[in-house]
């Protein structure tokens, strides 16, 4: 019989985890009600897998894109036609096989008597808890339409947002591997063939010139080795990340730089911001919404954060309260969050700050951008002249010397 790991809320208001052993969802949901516990979210317990397996539960998900295609597709559709057919149409539309099949399944549910939402857990990979939550909120209200496009407008603005945040990095950093690239070039190939004409000086050969010539001579004989603790570095970083203590102490760091701390800390305000909005505005609880967003977080100190959060707003404390006792989020969005509690408009206030911290990101990229590229240039053109420089003044020496 399989079992089903649950996260239920029981009559005092306390939450309750664990897994219950039942022949289908239905059963668990049942066994759960007997228990007077109230379901928040039931998921079928992972089953052993071949590796081989396992690779195709991976490959077989819908990514960030094809989920926001998805969205769009629906929201339109359900405006015009019944969910079952938009369903069949939007499968039957899709290129991939994965996501032929994945819909296909989610249609089959519907078919089958499910809502939406239910069916939509037989591919939990594919549609994130947040996801079947704001659906199953608008089953239950008579909005489907309503909140599959504000879902669609969610996510759309989120691919957006990451769009640029990965366009505003690949360009610096393409930029900034082609001068490692050009450096290492010119100091395992170009430097020693000119510092052989020097072998037979006598002359002790400047300081810029003697280090030059170390370090090339240690890039070019042992070049394997800097690829080989390059490699077991990241590997042993990577292994590190696994760790809490260790992924908790790189996060707060990572919070903590300049520039790159400020953009993350401003990206996930607006992404919680808009992302509460969504769900306050589709009637979902705060709780709830606060509860499946930190589920979203991969900042481990901003997670933390969110966690305090839920068990403030949990206690009877107010959401901008516990924002600002957290230290981690905009004061404008702690005040705007305050005035929409007080004016009972905490959908709309949330909205408006999402808006502004994004146009904050955009600016920010920007500007960033404009004077990183010519930082790059800078550095290695002078990177490029000290090699030049250290070739020069070996040759100006003997000019000077033979009376040239």
């Amino acid at each position: 019989m399989p079992d089903f790991a649950y996260h239920a809320i029981d009559s005092e208001g306390r939450e309750k985890r664990g897994r219950i052993a039942a022949a289908n969802d239905e059963g668990a949901r049942a066994a759960l009600a007997q228990r007077k516990l109230y379901v928040v979210r039931l998921e079928a317990g992972e089953t052993r897998r071949s590796t081989l397996a396992n690779i195709q539960v991976r490959r077989r998900r819908l990514n960030s894109k094809q989920l926001t295609l998805f969205t769009r597709q629906l929201s339109s559709l359900v405006q015009v036609s019944p969910l079952e057919e938009a369903l069949r149409t939007i499968s039957r539309q899709s290129e991939q096989a994965h996501v032929r099949e994945i819909l296909t399944e989610v249609h089959t549910g519907v078919v089958e008597g499910q809502h939406l939402s239910e069916a939509m857990r037989r591919e939990n990979v594919s549609f994130p808890a947040i996801y079947r939550a704001m659906i199953a909120a608008g089953e239950g209200a008579g909005t489907l339409p309503m909140i599959t496009e504000r879902l669609a407008a969610l996510l759309e603005r989120q691919a957006e947002m990451r769009g640029k945040l990965i366009g505003a990095l690949a360009y610096p950093a393409i930029l900034s591997l082609v001068a490692i690239l050009v450096v290492m070039g010119l100091m395992v190939s170009v430097v020693p063939r000119v510092v052989e004409q020097f072998d037979n000086v006598d002359q002790q050969l400047p300081l810029i010139t003697r280090v030059v010539i170390g370090i090339s001579a240690f890039l070019a004989g042992y070049w394997w080795a800097l690829l080989v603790a390059v490699a077991v570095g990241g590997l042993m970083f990577v292994q590190g990340l696994r760790q809490p203590a260790f992924r908790l102490r790189v996060d707060r760091t990572v919070l903590r730089l300049p520039l790159i701390g400020k953009l993350l800390r401003n990206m996930h305000a607006a992404r919680m911001a808009r992302t509460l909005a969504t769900m306050v505005a589709s009637r979902l609880p705060l709780l709830e919404g606060l509860r499946l967003t930190g589920d979203t977080i991969r900042n481990k100190v901003l997670s933390g954060a969110n966690d305090d959060i839920v068990e403030a707003v949990r206690s009877g404390g107010s959401l901008s309260g516990a924002m600002r006792a957290s230290g981690v989020f905009p004061p404008l969005l702690v005040y705007l969050t305050a005035s929409g509690e007080s004016a009972g408009q905490l959908d709309l206030m949330l909205e408006r700050a999402a808006e502004y911290l994004e146009r904050e990101f955009d600016n920010f990229t920007s500007a960033a951008l404009s004077l990183l590229e010519p930082l790059i240039i800078v550095a290695m053109g002078g990177v490029v002249a000290v090699i030049i420089l250290a070739i020069l003044l070996p040759i100006l020496q003997l000019q000077n010397l033979t009376g040239l």
